[in-house]
């Protein structure tokens, strides 16, 4: 990894180098928090877990190949590098700092309420075609995670594609502060995290915390369906490109043909042309992902076919309103993570399906004082979105059952408080050939469900 040699990482992170010489000067190969994925020539950053303490690994870690350990503990008598350090989770921050101000390489920022996994996959795809790109991979999109995304970078990149996720307030200006976009792109401002956040403001607030370290001559890239984005104002005085569904913004779509859950066909336009494009993955919202990913791809001198190819490259992600054909059922695996606007999205999807429709959702987190009302609304909006069935699990869902019980339809509503209470009840709830949307926070582990129902 250039510029990252012992010297310069200690520096860095103003740690305190112990071991010989010749070492001092030697770069890393690559750096990594976890034991089990030592590389020859790496740095292995011992951070403390909840349960385990990655100081226990330092001898394993040199053992194995490791060139060097970063320690909060003074190691007597060692016979190897090692950097000492107040704090190993500050030092992995600091050291990806300095590593990404090394790179020259056009970096890509993507945050939002909803979306930011879809939208980066989207926006991945379109640049890929043109170009070198590292996306983040998985959830790794927060203070430890987009540290190790950014480490992963290499001289052979030419642009990044980066996950920006937070739950409170300054975290985001301190994953900016290590990321430093030259491209900003925001989804939306929904209610996610609101047990922290409070309101939309404080949403909105914190999100666009990551506009303080952007790149005084890069771009912000706004959905200006948003009532609150449309009408936002970056204090770097950077001029808002906006996408939506509206021709007033500078990225618009016309003619749109939804084609369930095959996906949706349509023209978009950008301040100059026109073209035709078809997004395979289905929902409503991939349209936006889709605006938003064109006008990445032209900031970055991007033809409108090599857009439209990425756009149509694009294939989904497990948990991520992912199709699934079994020879019982269609499953639309949609259980990475849910907040009352993702779930009405969802919802949208499924009434699109041919035949018998059924909903399996579960418990929404950090939703604050008022969860138990966002589950009841989701309840209501379930009962009348057209759908046939819906099964609910978990201590918060028995609001969205009660939510769906008060409004006067013919929807089926069922309730369970755990998965295993559920995976009793399949055979009866369950129909061959049923359309079977699943969804709930990722904490609930709703992929369970899903292969479950894969094989039965």
């Amino acid at each position: 990894m250039k510029n990252m040699t012992l010297k310069e990482i200690s520096v860095a992170c103003g740690g305190i180098y112990y071991g010989d010489e010749e070492s001092y000067y030697k770069e890393v190969s690559s750096v990594t928090i976890d034991s089990r994925k030592i590389e020859k020539g790496c740095l292995f950053v011992a951070l403390r877990g909840a349960r385990v303490d990655g100081h226990m690994f330092i001898p394993q870690s040199i053992h194995e190949g490791a060139l060097c350990a970063v320690s909060e503990k003074r190691i007597e008598n060692a016979a190897y590098p090692y950097i000492m350090v107040n704090s190993c989770a500050q030092a992995l921050k600091d050291i990806a700092e300095h590593y990404r101000r090394c790179l020259r390489l056009k970096v890509v920022g993507i945050t939002g309420s909803v979306g930011k996994t879809s939208t980066k996959e989207m926006i991945a795809s379109v640049v890929g075609q043109k170009y070198n790109v590292l996306k983040t991979e998985g959830n790794f999109n927060n203070e430890i995670g987009l540290p190790l995304t950014i480490f992963r970078i290499r001289q052979e990149h030419q642009v990044a594609v980066l996950e920006m996720g937070i739950s409170d307030f300054g975290e985001m200006e301190r994953l900016a502060k290590i990321v430093r976009p030259d491209i900003c792109v925001l989804t939306n401002i929904g209610c996610a995290h609101l047990e922290h956040l409070k309101s939309r403001e404080g949403i909105l607030k914190a999100k666009t915390e990551m506009l303080l370290f952007m790149n005084p001559q890069g771009s912000v890239i706004l959905n200006g369906d948003d009532d609150m984005l449309s009408t936002y104002t970056p204090p770097n005085q950077i001029k808002p490109i906006l996408f939506g569904r509206n021709s007033p913004c500078s990225y618009s779509v016309k003619n749109v043909d939804d084609l369930g859950l095959k996906g949706t066909s349509a023209t978009f336009c950008t301040p100059d042309s026109e073209f035709k494009a078809h997004i395979s993955v289905p929902g409503e919202h991939m349209v936006y992902n889709a605006l938003a990913a064109v006008a990445v791809g032209r900031i970055l001198n991007m033809k409108d076919s090599e857009i439209k190819q990425g756009i149509e490259a694009l294939l989904p992600l497990a948990g991520r309103s992912n199709l699934i054909e079994t020879k019982t059922f269609t499953i639309i695996d949609d259980c990475y993570n849910a907040n009352p606007d993702s779930m009405k999205s969802s919802l949208d999807i499924l009434r699109k399906s041919e035949g018998r429709s059924v909903a399996i959702l579960g418990d929404m987190f950090e939703l604050g004082l008022t969860e138990h009302e966002m589950h009841y609304e989701v309840g209501k909006y379930a009962a009348v979105s057209g759908i046939n069935q819906l099964i609910c699990i978990g201590t918060l869902a028995v609001e969205i059952a009660r939510g769906a019980a008060s409004v006067n339809s013919d929807i089926e509503i069922s309730y369970y408080e755990t998965k295993s209470e559920f995976l009793e009840h399949t055979d009866i709830l369950l129909k061959a050939h049923d359309t079977i949307l699943v969804k709930a926070s990722h904490g609930m582990e709703f992929p369970e469900i899903v292969e479950a129902l894969r094989v039965m």
